[in-house]
């Protein structure tokens, strides 16, 4: 069902069971999968790929011009995935030639309103990003982070999955999996106990994780403790060694 009052182009395509209410712009190259819903006065524009079943409140606007000033209209895209919930005002932006050119957002997450997606963003599943937070360009966010509203995250910041950040933070550096972060510039509170419960692991992993998150924190040689849990057979230690072996290099972890 597509209102009346909504401008679509002609060349834009639009899948099964769409709703389109009143007062929408979707412009030429958007492609916009089954069963989604632009409730109403939303806008989607640029290189934009929309999966199934995802859900943008009044004032969205997605696949608009990167607010960087390298930006000169480059081919640059963005990626959705499915079952999405883009609340009021949110703002998504795509790519850029600097930054590999796509922004990519997985599947079951919620963006609260005014909260904004930079460009070259990558971001995982099940993800909640509060009101007004800031995500600033290059960023990556694992599964499962919450971001507290009126955060702000650093451009080229990594977030470990199972995250979870405190309102109105300042995140400047790398977040390791499974943390609570908090802070006018973010710290290390404790590891996510409450989310790594729910995600079943046993007390006996969070008690392993948590020690050797401390023991990371007193380490000096960053690689040799990479060594020492190379061959642990812990499903959490496994993502914390991927999570060091891909952060950036040249950013410190949020630490105590």
């Amino acid at each position: 069902m597509i209102d009346k009052n909504s401008t679509i182009h002609k060349r834009a395509k639009i899948g099964k069971n769409v709703k389109i209410g009143p007062y929408c712009v979707i412009e030429e190259n958007v492609e916009i999968s089954d069963n989604c819903q632009l409730i109403a006065s939303v806008h989607i524009s640029g290189n934009t790929s929309i999966g199934k079943n995802n859900k943008f409140f009044p004032f969205c606007s997605i696949g608009s011009a990167p607010q960087d000033l390298k930006y000169k209209n480059e081919l640059t895209y963005l990626k959705i995935g499915d079952n999405n919930t883009f609340r009021e005002y949110v703002t998504v932006s795509p790519g850029t030639a600097g930054g590999g050119n796509v922004t990519q957002i997985g599947n079951n997450n919620l963006f609260m309103v005014s909260s904004h997606i930079g460009h070259d963003c990558y971001l995982e599943n099940n993800i909640v990003i509060a009101n007004n937070a800031a995500i600033a360009g290059h960023c990556n966010f694992g599964d499962n982070v919450i971001i507290g509203g009126n955060s702000a995250v650093l451009q080229f910041s990594k977030i470990g999955k199972g995250s979870m950040i405190g309102g109105m933070t300042g995140v400047d550096k790398d977040v390791l999996p499974f943390s609570l972060v908090k802070g006018n510039r973010c710290r290390f509170e404790n590891i996510n106990l409450i989310g790594l419960k729910r995600m079943n692991h046993q007390n006996n992993e969070i008690n392993e994780y948590k020690e050797t998150i401390n023991k990371l924190f007193k380490c000096e040689n960053l690689e040799n403790f990479k060594k020492q849990i190379n061959n642990s057979d812990s499903k959490l230690l496994k993502d914390l060694l991927l999570f060091l072996n891909n952060k950036n290099k040249n950013r410190d972890i949020c630490r105590p």
